[in-house]
């Protein structure tokens, strides 16, 4: 609560994702792929810990977070997983020389609405350059429409029914990058 106050447009909720809308985006993760699964703005872990109740090893989660505060407490509680304090929005730079091959998927917690359009697509399309071919980038939001604008769009997307159990109501994106032929 404390740290919503500070700085809301960072936090983007008062509270961590419910079990329902945690579990609704995990399951756009596949626990079969191979390759490290990439969360960004995990804050207190919700997902993180939704993402390891479906099979994704602990040992395979990359977690990128901002708050030094909430990186200790994810070092307490995913001991197994890589956790990078470090920007998100300039993902590729946090990330230089940290993965050992390319993401089978990226998790995004952040507020993408709460930003100017330019650097919501731009942290996609760096996103893109770190996953595998037809990787998702799973994205939640509370907004009505995509976080991502969906016209002159370079990737497929898929949206979750609206998760009313969730407060407030979400919904999940999941985007893939448009594979050239």
């Amino acid at each position: 609560m404390r740290s919503w106050a500070e700085k809301p447009l960072q936090m983007g909720s008062v509270t961590p994702s419910g079990r329902v809308l945690s579990r609704a985006i995990a399951n756009f993760v596949d626990p079969q792929s191979h390759g490290p699964v990439i969360e960004i703005g995990p804050g207190t872990g919700p997902v993180t810990q939704a993402l390891i109740e479906r099979g994704i090893a602990e040992e395979r989660l990359v977690l990128v977070e901002y708050s030094v505060e909430f990186c200790d407490l994810l070092r307490r509680r995913f001991p197994k997983a890589r956790i990078i304090q470090g920007d998100a929005y300039a993902l590729a730079k946090t990330l230089e020389g940290v993965l050992p091959t390319k993401a089978a998927a990226i998790v995004c917690g952040l507020p993408l609405l709460t930003k100017p359009e330019p650097v919501r697509i731009d942290l996609l399309a760096q996103a893109f350059m770190l996953t595998q071919p037809n990787a998702p980038f799973v994205q939640f939001t509370y907004g009505l429409i995509s976080p991502i604008p969906l016209r002159k769009a370079f990737f497929t997307w898929k949206a979750s029914p609206r998760i009313w159990l969730n407060v407030p109501p979400a919904r999940v994106w999941a985007y893939r990058q448009l594979l050239k032929n």
